[in-house]
């Protein structure tokens, strides 16, 4: 019997690379609020699990944030059908009470989805969050976030070196 799509993913593809991901994480995280100006530099936490079969992983991380704890949820998958990973992200500092959705392509050592989000209160016009991650080898990934205003203009808001631990 062939085998599906998903079971192929798991084997040599998207999948495989989400499932790679499994494991307890540790690393340093620096902020930008403003472009090229770092804010903070803190110690960061993260567990990488998989759930429902494989199909995705959720990434739970502790850290702080000029000495204020905060922790942070993403489900990453990828979308067989559409050829793209996707995520959901809610955290205790960024999102607020909102649910960031994003989505995306591979990259040369792992993938970047792009999501938005705003407040009417800020203004009509979204803002773009887009998320890296960069498998360096087994025991280094690099997540980095960078923030893209309307206008278009990107800067990077957070780096996270991580090594398994």
């Amino acid at each position: 019997m062939a085998k599906s799509k998903f079971e192929l993913s798991l084997e040599k593809g998207p999948h495989k690379l989400l499932q790679s991901l499994v494991g307890e994480w540790h690393g340093k995280t620096k902020t930008w609020f403003e472009k090229d100006l770092l804010a903070d530099e803190s110690p960061m936490n993260g567990k990488i699990t998989t759930i429902l079969g494989s199909r995705f992983i959720s990434y739970d991380y502790q850290g702080s944030l000029d000495g204020n704890p905060f922790e942070g949820k993403m489900i990453f998958g990828f979308d067989i059908p559409y050829q793209r990973f996707t995520a959901s992200w809610v955290d205790s500092f960024h999102m607020g009470t909102q649910i960031m959705l994003s989505s995306g392509e591979f990259t040369d050592n792992g993938f970047a989805i792009l999501g938005t989000y705003g407040s009417p209160e800020y203004g009509d016009q979204p803002w773009g969050w887009r998320t890296e991650l960069e498998v360096l080898n087994d025991d280094e990934i690099i997540f980095s976030a960078y923030n893209i205003s309307p206008e278009g203009e990107e800067a990077k808001a957070t780096e996270t070196i991580y090594k398994r631990i």
